[in-house]
């Protein structure tokens, strides 16, 4: 049943009407030709000023020589001897403009990492959820596993998450369940945390239950992890598909073309799981923001110990031709091993490394590299996205 603010959000009836009919032809058009609905994951770091996740972005990517990498929302401010990033809070207009450009660029949904809702890394989920053209996108969750709480103390975000799934626009898979990944899954937390993997398993059926419970069908879920975990377990778990956040290849660096060789290894090696695989497309990885001037999080790094490390950013043509391999990869797996959905790092991981958001002043060319695969490659429609 729509509620009353539903309705003065979007104006009318008629409005949500027709947004939720452009989304539904979207995905339906999407399976009509056997592409995968293509979404992309959002760190939402950028929106809270004096945050401590705000604070530390807008340290990471202050030097002058980052500047290219930053979202195109940023203020660049200019003091006596260097000029500095700050990012403004949020606005309604901010994340309609994102909206717009992720659907300009075919992206069918966002993955948003979870945080609690009264947490500033969940101010962008808060503001998208009353937009009145959300519905021209859908989304879903992605969970860090050691969120989930423990088997002593199950955490209240997981309620959270089972009311998300009621929304118009919450990404359905599959037959209508509700797509949601859980990830960051490792031996030792799952000891820890849960005292075995028995224990997880019966907090996965416990959760498949309660989405059961308040009508939104059988959760689709898919685990991120350790791949050996994963590969041994991820059945037992009663996983429905298994991916990965990011392919993090440790003290190595190299061209792009090297970054995707080990991300399309991954997704073979997640495919000895014997599930389904959710194949992680990979816009680039580079740290040197992070390694420079370290963020609070990431406490065992140490200021400029492994600069070296990171990979060229990709071409327009380059990250076309990735996500097009991930999307035929899907397309030769056999029929019960086809997942519904292919997952990009990132939509805006600009300090990691890894984005589709343009970025200062309006640079598009990631998002148009995406169409050219996602949408209509004859198309000359390029709408101004900033």
């Amino acid at each position: 049943m729509l509620t009353r603010r539903l309705f003065l959000a979007l104006g009318s009836a008629g409005a949500l009407s027709y947004t939720v009919e452009r989304a539904l032809a979207a995905q339906q058009a999407a399976a009509r030709t056997d592409r995968p609905l293509v979404g992309a994951l959002r760190w939402d770091a950028w929106y809270a000023p004096g945050s401590t996740p705000t604070k530390a972005v807008e340290t990471s990517l202050s030097p002058q020589q980052y500047h290219w990498r930053v979202p195109f929302f940023a203020k660049e401010t200019t003091g006596k001897s260097r000029s500095e990033i700050a990012f403004p809070e949020i606005t309604q207009q901010t994340i309609d403009k994102e909206i717009k450009q992720a659907v300009f660029a075919g992206i069918d949904y966002w993955a948003f990492v979870a945080y609690g809702s009264a947490d500033p890394m969940s101010r962008a989920l808060k503001v998208f959820r009353e937009s009145p053209i959300k519905n021209e996108i859908s989304y879903c969750i992605f969970t860090e596993f050691p969120r989930w709480g423990s088997h002593d103390k199950p955490s209240p975000l997981i309620d959270e998450h089972v009311k998300l799934m009621g929304d118009s626009n919450y990404l359905k898979v599959a037959g209508g369940r509700p797509l949601y990944f859980l990830g960051f899954i490792h031996v030792a937390d799952v000891e820890k945390r849960w005292g075995g993997i028995e224990n997880l398993r019966a907090q996965i059926e416990q959760f498949r239950a309660r989405v059961k419970a308040a009508g939104h069908g059988d959760p689709y879920l898919v685990l991120t992890g350790d791949k050996k975990l994963l590969n041994e377990q991820g059945a037992f778990l009663t996983a429905d598909a298994v991916s990965s956040y990011a392919g993090v290849y440790g003290s190595v660096r190299g061209s792009y073309a090297d970054l995707t060789r080990g991300a399309e290894r991954d997704w073979n090696e997640l495919a000895k799981s014997r599930l389904p695989v959710i194949p992680t497309v990979m816009t680039g990885w580079d740290r040197r923001p992070r390694i420079e001037r370290p963020v609070p999080w990431e406490a065992k790094q140490r200021p400029g110990v492994g600069m070296e490390n990171f990979f060229i950013a990709p071409t327009g043509a380059e990250l076309s031709d990735h996500l097009h391999r991930s999307i035929e990869w899907r397309a030769a797996q056999p029929g019960e091993m086809k997942s519904p959905a292919i997952l990009i790092y990132a939509w805006n991981e600009n300090d990691e490394g890894g984005w589709l958001v343009p970025t200062l002043p309006c640079k598009t060319e990631r998002l148009e590299a995406l169409r050219k695969v996602l949408k209509d490659p004859q198309s000359k429609q390029r709408p101004n996205l900033c």
